[in-house]
């Protein structure tokens, strides 16, 4: 059977924590690689939060060199939430033997990680395209130029490069990937130097099988596998106070249907957002605005004009003590197909690049159906100012509907309080 006939996601995790972190050194001499501090927490600790907050419930880790320190480091995993059992083996074991070792512990459909990738991912997503392709694997991808994978439209592996010397290979796979384990297992012993191999060869060869298929996420994402990636990821993983905002019908009033600000005098601030992000950003918040505006492509007003307006309203924020950061804009038509313009999460994306942000510990406030379906498309939570809930299949997470920003400022505080909490 090559389809899961599962209808929710694993609910079981397996971590590869074995390997010995040699580009690490020396922070790696007396510590193993999963375990290595970001921002005070071992690594593997942030990313088991990670998992646990999309729903997994049992974790197994495979552990290798200096495996006794996660154990005693994690225990049963009760303190986080979650229950984790071990396999624990000699660290001259390769990927692919850690994997055949623990599979009696290992559940008919797992999620599959490696110890030294994060990303940001949703597990509803990436199983529902998992029972779509039918394939007993799949990927997150993330684009990555000399990358070792090339991925067809239909989200079929086409390609698998280990040297990463081939053509077209245009991805990378980050772990983050769900299997069926009785398919897996039955091709463990057709790979050369089985039972002890690298995990990497099995993915090659199946990626011939066509047995593969790979899901790209456009977040970026980060990894300790050197110092130089483990100080990126600590600067992502720490958290912010920043808030991303929509402008009209929310910072301001809108224009009337079909219509634009065109100038700064027509710009009007709405009262109670204005009390409600000088109160935000008396405790620090910090707000990036991203908004459409058609009305450059529709020719209604330039671009300078534009920016003249934003720059004024950068400036008059700033006297009330607000700080806005950057200002993202879609000028782009709605029949533009364009992967900027909301609902699309391409702006959402840049800025989290621009700024090491982590969107799935970010709000989005807005007063639109697009935002909302913006803010799930880049998987940030949502602050909603609406009389009524939006006729979505998928609202974002978390999600919370209020009249106006200044009911909401006690639900942001919150939010953030707890993300930090959690971190």
């Amino acid at each position: 059977m090559e389809k899961s006939e599962q209808l929710i996601p694993p609910q079981q995790a397996v971590i590869l924590c074995g390997g010995l972190g040699t580009r690490l050194r020396p922070l790696t001499n007396n510590l193993p690689k999963p375990m290595v501090l970001v921002n005070g927490k071992p690594f593997l600790h942030h990313l088991i939060e990670q998992i646990v907050d999309q729903g997994i419930k049992r974790v197994l880790l495979l552990t290798g060199y200096l495996g006794e320190m996660i154990t005693s480091y994690f225990g049963s995993g009760k303190a986080i939430g979650v229950e984790i059992i071990y396999s624990c083996g000699p660290q001259d074991w390769d990927t692919g033997r850690r994997l055949w070792e623990a599979r009696e512990l290992i559940e008919n459909q797992f999620l599959l990680l490696y110890s030294d990738n994060f990303v940001q991912f949703n597990l509803p997503r990436l199983q529902q395209f998992h029972d779509k392709q039918g394939t007993p694997i799949s990927l997150l991808l993330a684009p990555k130029d000399n990358g070792n994978i090339e991925v067809a439209n239909d989200g079929r592996v086409v390609s698998y490069d280990k040297s990463r010397i081939g053509e077209n290979l245009n991805y990378v796979e980050v772990g983050y990937m769900i299997i069926e384990r009785n398919f897996l297992l039955s091709e463990f012993p057709g790979v050369n130097g089985f039972p002890d191999f690298d995990f990497a060869d099995l993915l090659a060869k199946l990626v011939e099988k066509q047995k593969i298929s790979g899901l790209v996420v456009n977040a970026a994402y980060h990894s300790i596998s050197d110092v130089n990636r483990l100080e990126l990821t600590s600067k992502y993983l720490l958290p912010k106070k920043i808030l991303l905002i929509d402008r009209d019908g929310t910072i301001n009033t809108k224009a009337p249907s079909g219509e634009y600000i065109t100038n700064w005098d027509d710009l009007e601030l709405i009262k109670d957002t204005l009390k409600a992000m000088k109160t935000l950003a008396r405790l620090s918040f910090e707000f990036i605005i991203i908004t459409n505006q058609a009305g450059v492509s529709r020719k209604l007003i330039t671009a300078e004009e534009l920016e003249n307006i934003h720059k004024n309203l950068i400036q008059l924020l700033a006297a009330e003590g607000i700080t806005i950061l950057d200002i993202y804009v879609s000028p782009d038509h709605w029949n533009d197909n364009s992967y900027t313009r909301k609902p699309a999460p391409g702006l959402f994306f840049q800025a989290a690049k621009d700024h090491n942000l982590r969107l799935d510990h970010c709000l989005y406030i807005g007063d639109d159906e697009r935002d909302c379906m913006a803010a799930a498309n880049a998987g940030c939570g949502m602050i909603y100012l609406s009389d009524n809930d939006p006729e979505l299949e998928n609202l974002p997470e978390p999600y919370f509907r209020v009249k106006s920003l200044l009911d909401s400022t006690k639900l942001i505080i919150d939010m953030y309080r707890k993300w930090e909490v959690s971190f």
